[in-house]
């Protein structure tokens, strides 16, 4: 089930936004055969969520005979990606040359974090140094402090598996028209830039300072903050346009009148002070007990354990228990097709057969 049904995906082995990428397409539908490497072939963790709803084979990427069994398969499928570095596919003999002699049509799409060319595209890197480079860690955190980290949310996931993600569904779709496929090259630093065009535009037309906890969106706002709580637990507060701003207030029985002049950054740290005082009288629940179904745009700052038993989370059923791990239901929602998750990360390998008849494959070729 799902939008993606019967688009098959060949995903050759890795870590973190490649493989994320891969559970994007497998939660949508798509049939992701996922190519590990001998040294993976007696891993089995059905906590890894990156593998769930998808197939597994193991090959001996140094074995010829195994090059050409996959460029067999490669010939039969509608998308490949990878995210080894630049050159690497090349040397195998699976680049996109030579699979695109087996497969016109291919969608291939590419993984890495500074690119395929480039002077720092044969390099190292984590999120931390991508989005080190695109402005992003810079902005984000305490004036007088380090940059806050911000997991590896931003060049690995969201500027990496997710925008490779949409970039191999443009290119399918593209070659759903013409019949001709092409390479998509998805460079976690190009992606934290991306996610960064807001930020550029808005430091642009002067109303953006490039310098952290300074700004609406940073910290630097008493009405875009968090707030800690008498019991040590904490509050989003996003108040931002003028009619929920004035929700918080009134919610929070804050008549001072300097809080009118909402935008004077001058007093934004006072005001700040003012509202921290306010909500550290009281424990967290009575806070969302009283903006509980208002526009305050007030929240509590849940856990991960937290936001599984959230109300909301759960209305909407937002988690799925699938053998005893509740984890992320697949997103986004559909309105024809149910998006659904087939099954855990199953142990390796554990498809071969099925696939190798399925593609008329030789079964020696794969561990």
């Amino acid at each position: 089930m799902g939008p993606l049904k019967d688009i098959k995906v060949l995903e050759f082995s890795g870590i973190g936004p490649g493989p994320y990428c891969g559970m994007l397409l497998a939660d949508m539908g798509a049939d992701v055969i996922r190519v590990n490497r001998i040294n993976d072939k007696d891993r089995h963790n059905k906590f890894d969520i990156h593998n769930r709803s998808k197939r597994s084979i193991v090959a001996d990427l140094k074995n010829p005979n195994s090059i050409n069994e996959l460029l067999k398969l490669i010939s039969s499928v509608d998308v490949v990606f990878e995210g080894f570095r630049p050159g690497v596919m090349e040397k195998l003999g699976l680049g996109p040359d030579e699979c695109f002699k087996q497969n016109k049509a291919l969608v291939y799409g590419r993984m890495t974090g500074w690119g395929q060319d480039g002077p720092m595209s044969k390099m190292a890197g984590h999120d931390i140094n991508y989005i080190g480079l695109s402005g992003a860690l810079h902005a984000i955190g305490k004036k007088d402090s380090n940059p806050t980290i911000p997991l590896n949310l931003i060049g690995d996931y969201g500027g990496g598996g997710m925008m490779l993600a949409m970039g191999i569904l443009a290119a399918v779709i593209s070659s759903i028209k013409t019949g001709k496929g092409q390479v998509v090259d998805s460079a976690m630093i190009d992606g934290s830039l991306s996610l960064m065009s807001f930020f550029y535009s808005l430091k642009e037309v002067g109303f953006w300072q490039d310098e952290r906890e300074s700004n609406f969106l940073d910290g630097a706002a008493h009405f875009y903050n968090t707030y800690e709580c008498s019991d040590n637990k904490y509050l989003a507060v996003g108040s931002l346009e003028p009619q929920f701003y004035s929700i918080l207030l009134e919610k929070l029985e804050l008549n001072d009148a300097k809080f009118q002049d909402q935008m004077n950054k001058v007093i934004w740290q006072e005001l700040k002070d003012l509202i921290a005082d306010k909500i550290k009288s009281k424990p967290r629940s009575h806070w969302e007990n009283i903006f509980s179904d208002t526009d305050g745009c007030v929240t509590p700052v849940l856990n991960m354990n937290e936001a599984q038993e959230n109300h909301h989370n759960v209305a909407r059923k937002a988690f799925e228990d699938i053998d005893g791990f509740k984890q992320p239901a697949p997103a986004p929602r559909f309105s024809i097709d149910k998006l659904s998750i087939k099954h855990n990360s199953k142990k390796v390998g554990s498809d071969i057969d099925n696939i190798c008849e399925e593609f008329n494959l030789d079964r020696k070729a794969f561990i």
